[in-house]
């Protein structure tokens, strides 16, 4: 199983010096949030429901659907966090030779020849441009950016897809895992619905003085605290399913992908529906549960008007021929049969990209 890029992250920092407070201080936020649904997990399990609740039916349903929605809630979280970031292929880097070439010149249209020999060479599908029309190259990770990719700055990476970089699960929400990132918000959000909703009754007889000991208390801050952090989930939740149906990126919608025919904020919306099962899968069953289940392999995408001076879908048809080749060449040398069955968080191509027609 490959390791996971924060703990090779923390491994690089802690070369340097002052590394190690500096790793410890981005999983601060982690922390926190495991340290508050602990603290919920007693206030409501013992405090709530063994000290307070007396009806033993209220008792058992309190107790069944908060640990449904706590294991939702948590599983996704961990899927969130720990789930590797969608590392570029390698077929998007420089040989050696081309890549000695190009940082050898300072003559820009040279540069613009050798990365686009290099993509026409590899079958790249790389539609997306620069603001002068060229492809776009990430001088740090000396690599063509596939689309829809970007640099970031705290991992240090080129990211799939890239949404944006979370400080609170200490990860980059990319292709790899933005569906996880969705289902936590959701059961976030509804885990601290159904805390509000069930200890209400419980938190109208606490003013009127109905309760004694200790339990009032936590009873008092769990309704408080669940109450406010649902509060400031509804606006995070409802813009991420927002750009869910519209196939867009937190950033894509602030810096708008160019093509060749210029910027277009909705290049790749390709209908409601389509836009929900790139991220969340064609296989119904599997929506909601936190695995991995979103279409394509996070470098070609479905564009809603593809240009026919480049000849967007033959390319990304020879991408998939390309890799298939290559797989085959793999799977002849190694003798093995590997399939797709098992497809887990995918950072590497897969083989199996979908293309949807709006």
């Amino acid at each position: 199983m490959a390791a996971s890029p924060l703990m090779s992250n923390i491994v690089t920092i802690a070369r340097k010096p002052c590394g190690v407070c500096i790793a410890i201080t981005k999983w601060i936020p982690v922390i926190f949030i495991l340290a508050v649904v602990c603290w919920s997990y007693y206030a409501y399990v013992v405090e709530l429901c063994l000290v307070t609740v007396e009806s033993y039916a209220e008792k058992v349903v309190y107790l069944m659907l908060y640990h449904i929605l706590l294991l939702l809630f948590l599983w996704a979280y961990y899927q969130t966090v720990m789930t590797p970031i969608g590392r570029v292929p390698k077929q998007f880097r420089l040989s050696p030779a081309d890549l000695e070439r190009f940082e050898a010149t300072e003559d820009s249209s040279l540069q613009i020849q050798i990365l686009d020999k290099h993509a026409a060479d590899g079958c790249l599908p790389t539609y997306n441009r620069t603001m002068s029309g060229t492809l776009r190259y990430c001088e740090r990770c000396r690599l063509i950016k596939p689309d829809r990719c970007h640099h970031c700055s705290v991992c240090g990476e080129c990211v799939l897809k890239m949404d944006h970089h979370c400080p609170w699960v200490n990860n980059c929400i990319g292709f790899a895992n933005y569906k996880f990132f969705v289902l936590f918000l959701g059961y976030a959000f509804t885990y601290c619905v159904y805390i509000t909703l069930s200890t209400l009754k419980y938190f109208i007889v606490f003013w009127k003085d109905g309760l004694q000991g200790m339990a009032r208390f936590h009873i008092l801050f769990l309704f408080f605290v669940a109450a406010m952090f649902g509060v400031s989930l509804i606006s995070l939740l409802g813009y991420h399913c927002y750009l869910v149906l519209r196939n867009q990126s937190t950033l894509e919608t602030f810096r708008p992908p160019i093509f060749q025919s210029g910027p277009d904020k909705r290049g790749f919306h390709m209908g409601k529906f389509n836009n929900f099962c790139e991220v969340f899968g064609d296989s119904k069953a599997r929506w909601f549960l936190p695995v991995f289940s979103s279409l394509g392999d996070g470098v070609s995408f479905p564009q809603r008007h593809v240009d026919l001076d480049s000849d967007g879908l033959l390319g990304r048809q020879r991408w998939e021929e390309h890799l298939l080749e290559e797989d085959d060449d793999h799977d002849s040398r190694m003798g093995l049969v590997f399939t797709n069955s098992g497809a887990a968080a995918v950072p590497e191509p897969r083989p199996d990209v979908r293309l949807m027609v709006g």
